[in-house]
């Protein structure tokens, strides 16, 4: 999948776009990175994972819906529209209660609940620019995207994006998917990957 992933990037031939890879590679967890830290993707490689989905489900919707959009531009804005999550979460612990399948408390010989450390993802955001908004501005550190790209990872949240739930925000959402089509399609194939192939595990497992 990591392979794909680089394949896919280079295939581009944007300029700097090596410099990027680099950066991913080098100085960020993206190819090990959660896709969250307690919903989709909530493991080791989930982001990775997570990225290749919203490719490939953007690029059924693309054909689907006969969408404007660059072979360059499908795969920038699905595989860097979370690059906001890279040297973000941490593994930590947390004292935990053992429950039964119905979910009970588990207890000991004395009457009394037993306790255990379990392992989950915590944040620890290294720099703390937002989400969409991050990702965007990340990837133009090293790569020019026009706007249409620079749009669609901006706002790939659609109303989920915190910024979409204040007045001003929620026109500035409505008047961007209003002139750049490839918003709405790359939230649907995000939406996608997290609902129709979602899975949460217990780290460690």
């Amino acid at each position: 999948m990591q392979q794909k992933f680089l394949k896919l990037l280079k295939s581009t031939e944007r300029n700097g776009i090596d410099d990027l890879i680099l950066y991913i590679a080098n100085e960020t967890d993206f190819f090990t990175a959660p896709a969250s830290s307690k919903n989709h993707g909530n493991y080791e490689h989930g982001l990775l994972e997570h990225s290749i989905d919203v490719y490939d489900n953007l690029i059924k919707i693309i054909t689907l819906f006969d969408i404007d959009c660059k072979p360059d531009s499908a795969i920038l804005v699905s595989l860097l529209h979370d690059l906001c999550k890279t040297n973000f979460y941490v593994k930590d612990k947390r004292n935990k209660k053992r429950k039964d399948d119905d979910g009970n408390d588990i207890l000991n010989g004395y009457g009394k609940p037993i306790w255990f450390e379990e392992p989950y993802f915590s944040i620890e955001d290294q720099i703390p620019l937002g989400h969409g908004e991050k990702s965007a501005i990340l990837a133009l550190q090293f790569i020019k995207l026009n706007m249409d790209e620079i749009m669609a990872i901006r706002w790939h949240m659609g109303g989920w994006d915190d910024l979409s739930k204040s007045y001003s925000g929620g026109l500035s959402l409505n008047s961007a998917m209003d002139k750049y089509p490839l918003i709405a399609a790359l939230h649907m194939a995000d939406v996608a990957s997290v609902n129709f192939k979602k899975k949460v595990f217990p780290i460690g497992q």
